[in-house]
């Protein structure tokens, strides 16, 4: 498999660190508020490539935190009068609602930051015997200088750099560039005792040390959005590699940014929309399928009309299933005939076109193509007269090659199914016995319940109105 690695800036074959496992490391939500749709992206485009990755039998030790301490934490604390647990705590619980409802695997570990505190501490204190950072009133900070390979990942030139974004301009630095590790404990924020004073850690260090603790000094793959090359993964990198003497992360991987109407995604706009909100006029998974029709490093535009695409495009996918089940209880198990067993043998061909998409740098929009070559082949070469073993292997591999996209596209059956089917039943029996006054009355009786039957070829499908 090749991946673009941002470090590198050119796509290189993936070779883990150690045979047959995976360390991956991806930076999660500040949970502040309902996660926006723009984290939704690196989370469904990174859980994508961890369901490929186990797809081809390795075992990915998978990591993503939330940032659990943070000024906007503490100003909707304070502007709530309660404590920055409660509202972490709360939108910890909303935010993996939404992760459920995006079919995210579950994490081998979602560390928090407060719960990581000793470990910031400790490595901090690393920092400061190597000579990278100093202790100034109650803050430390890194010594960007003392770093001579700072800014190879984002290509920035420290000499051109200039204090801003979130740099900080603050006298107490020994140079504008330097960031913070550790800063001081305000009035009405919560804090934590270290060497230094009372106080809670910076943004940065957090993730050098979650990802040193759970994977380990060097992992395979570190990712995010593109935002936060610079500063934060360049920070990363600093501090991680200046304490630990090992390289942080082999690959580096950036999704690129969202816009919504072709515009900047932020409140003061008005176009700040969250994955709740539209969760709310889409199922989930739509919202998935419309993140993974553009490939990852390129920009993507969030509009009514795309979602409403990739819910068409979805419905393509779950159509086709829903039809290879229903032809496939009416078809007859026998011996493939000599078409049907080109057809099979074709299969694979399909396999291969979807490989060979997400083996190039995670081609997620080519793989959906060869999920719909798949799909129009069978709409086009099955019906209930083929044999039940080729429909069986066409509807496994479009549920296969969707499951690795985490589309959930086979339709459990629920209380409605099972009711709708039965009254189907009973009404074909009763037109059997021309009792047609009664089999009238059970259509009726379904299309009240919003259920519109289909007398097909094959026999009755039907579908909510």
């Amino acid at each position: 498999m090749k991946i673009y690695n941002t470090l590198t800036n050119k796509k290189e074959e993936f070779v883990p660190v150690k045979d047959g496992e995976v360390s991956m490391y991806v930076c999660g939500p500040t949970v502040y508020d309902f996660m926006h749709i723009g984290n939704a992206r690196p989370m469904i485009i990174f859980d994508t490539l961890r369901r490929y990755l186990e797809y081809k039998g390795y075992n990915v030790k998978y990591v993503s935190n939330f940032t659990d301490v943070d000024d906007k934490i503490i100003n909707k604390a304070i502007q709530e009068g309660v404590s920055s647990e409660v509202i972490a705590e709360r939108y910890i619980k909303e935010a993996r609602t939404d992760m459920e409802g995006l079919n995210l695997e579950k994490a081998y570990k979602n560390p928090r930051a407060t719960e990581e505190i000793g470990g910031m501490i400790e490595m901090i204190s690393t920092l400061i015997e190597k000579g990278h950072a100093y202790a100034k009133n109650g803050s430390v900070y890194f010594r960007t200088r003392s770093d001579k390979n700072y800014g190879k990942l984002s290509n920035k030139n420290i000499d051109d750099l200039e204090s801003g974004a979130r740099v900080e301009v603050n006298t107490e630095k020994e140079d504008p560039l330097d960031f913070v590790l550790w800063k001081p404990k305000k009035e009405g924020e919560p804090f934590w005792v270290s060497p230094w004073g009372e106080g809670r850690p910076g943004w940065h260090i957090e993730c050098s040390v979650m990802s040193k603790k759970y994977l380990g000094e060097t992992i395979d793959i570190h990712a995010g959005g593109e935002d936060l090359i610079f500063p934060h993964h360049e920070n990363e990198i600093a501090q991680s590699e200046c304490a630990n003497g090992k390289p942080f992360a082999r690959y580096w991987m950036h999704n690129g940014y969202l816009r919504i109407n072709n515009e900047k995604m932020s409140k003061s706009l008005g176009n700040f929309i969250t994955i709740r909100q539209i969760s709310e006029k889409y199922p989930y998974q739509v919202l998935r399928f419309f993140m993974l029709g553009a490939h990852y490093r390129g920009p993507i535009n969030f509009n009514d009309e795309a979602l409403l695409a990739a819910k068409t495009g979805l419905a393509r996918i779950t159509t086709a299933v829903e039809n290879l089940d229903f032809i496939m209880d009416k078809a007859k198990d026998r011996e493939l005939n000599e078409a049907e067993e080109k057809l099979y043998n074709d299969l694979d061909s399909y396999r291969k076109e979807f490989e060979s998409a997400m083996e190039d740098d995670l081609n997620t929009t080519d793989a959906i193509t060869a999920v719909f070559n798949t799909v129009k082949m069978a709409n086009t070469s099955l019906s209930s007269d083929s044999a039940k073993k080729l429909i069986k292997a066409v509807k496994d591999l479009i549920v296969e090659l969707s499951e690795v996209l985490g589309l959930e596209v086979s339709v459990k059956k629920d209380d409605l199914a099972t009711e709708v089917e039965a009254l189907i039943k009973e009404r074909q029996n009763a037109r059997k016995a021309k009792d047609f006054a009664r089999a009238d009355q059970i259509r009726d009786e379904l299309l009240a319940k919003g259920i519109v039957l289909e007398d097909t070829r094959e026999g009755v499908k039907w579908r909510k109105a």
